[in-house]
């Protein structure tokens, strides 16, 4: 079976239907993963979207409104 390390804490975790949390090595791992995630100190790169005020821009230069 491929042994992996864990994103989090660099364990070495077995890539096997018995390993409950892989990628990670736990559900503590799995967690603090997570929360990067949620709290934005982790992404995947990739265009910036524009905002609500892009949106509301758009609509007023073409005379449509939304509401």
């Amino acid at each position: 079976m491929p042994t992996f390390n864990c994103p989090t804490c660099q364990k070495p975790v077995d890539w096997s239907p018995a390993a409950t949390w892989r990628p990670f090595c736990s559900e503590r791992c799995r967690l603090i993963d997570l929360g990067a995630w949620i709290s934005e100190q982790r992404s995947i790169p990739g265009e910036q979207e524009p905002g609500p005020e892009a949106d509301a821009h758009d609509h007023e230069a073409d005379g449509s409104r939304r509401h």
